[in-house]
């Protein structure tokens, strides 16, 4: 706060006034922005389920001598057909594959979450800092910040929120990534690895394309007709953020429902036709 003297006492106390309140307004908000900023940009700690991928990738090993003895029947009975040859090779190759990403899943995964949040935080860097806080840049400006602020710490919790659950969701995901992809390399298991690795690189990805939409968000400042309107562009942000997530959750939940709904009909229409 600037020094008060006789000469400035007025304009002194008031600017004091307001930088008080502004102080008062942000501390809850800084703290949610902290804790956002942290589940954002830092990356999701997965050694806590490294027990728990070393017990799965136990029991996918177990796998590994049937599907390759499976493939090794298929080319000594393939005859003298090139195809057939051909097609035994690729399925060998594609075994060897598997065995080497599902061995090493950890160690990429791990290198795909660093990315994503080195990426995160290249884009973050671009805001400006005061974008998320509570600031007097105009009389229109603190009276609208004021009748908001509650909707806006309200969003900000929200969004705490579901960032909570994709970290959770991110840092179990180590375990489902190896199943993941040991189903994407089985022919009748192909579609579930799909859905497995489609959901994760959903939910990893998450926090580069919320960064960009506050970017772009910080970047309707500059616009002479969003001056004026600050808090409102910032909960406009977080609710976009918030509704997508939602959204892609619900997306996930439906695509793996119509995914297992198929195979469990078969299942039981065979069931009642015993």
């Amino acid at each position: 706060m600037s020094t008060c003297g006789i000469t400035n006492l007025g304009s002194c106390l008031v600017e004091n006034l307001f930088e008080f309140l502004l102080y008062i307004l942000n501390l809850p908000i800084k703290t949610l922005l902290i804790l956002v900023n942290n589940l954002m940009i830092e990356p999701v700690n997965i050694e806590l389920f490294v027990g728990t991928w070393s017990i799965i990738i136990y029991i996918l090993s177990l796998f590994y001598g049937i599907l390759i003895l499976i493939t090794g029947f298929r080319f000594m009975l393939s005859g003298h057909s090139p195809e057939q040859r051909e097609k035994a090779k690729r399925e060998l190759m594609n075994t060897i594959i598997m065995i080497i990403l599902v061995q090493t899943s950890f160690f990429v995964y791990r290198l795909i979450l660093e990315t994503i949040s080195a990426m995160s935080t290249v884009v973050f860097s671009l805001i400006q800092e005061d974008f998320f806080l509570i600031t007097v840049d105009s009389l229109g400006n603190i009276g609208l910040e004021l009748v908001l602020i509650i909707p806006y710490i309200a969003v900000l919790v929200t969004t705490l929120i579901l960032l909570t659950l994709r970290y959770i969701c991110v840092g179990i995901g180590v375990v489902f990534f190896s199943i993941g992809i040991f189903f994407y390399f089985i022919n009748p298991l192909n579609q579930y690895g799909k859905l497995i690795l489609n959901y994760l690189f959903i939910l990893i990805t998450l926090p580069f394309f919320y960064s960009i939409i506050f970017l772009a968000s910080s970047k309707f400042l500059e616009l002479p007709i969003f001056a004026n309107m600050k808090i409102v562009v910032m909960i406009g942000a977080f609710a976009l953020v918030d509704i997508a997530t939602i959204f892609l959750a619900l997306f996930v939940i439906f695509k793996a429902a119509s995914t297992f709904s198929g195979p469990v009909g078969t299942v039981v229409k065979v069931a009642g036709a015993l």
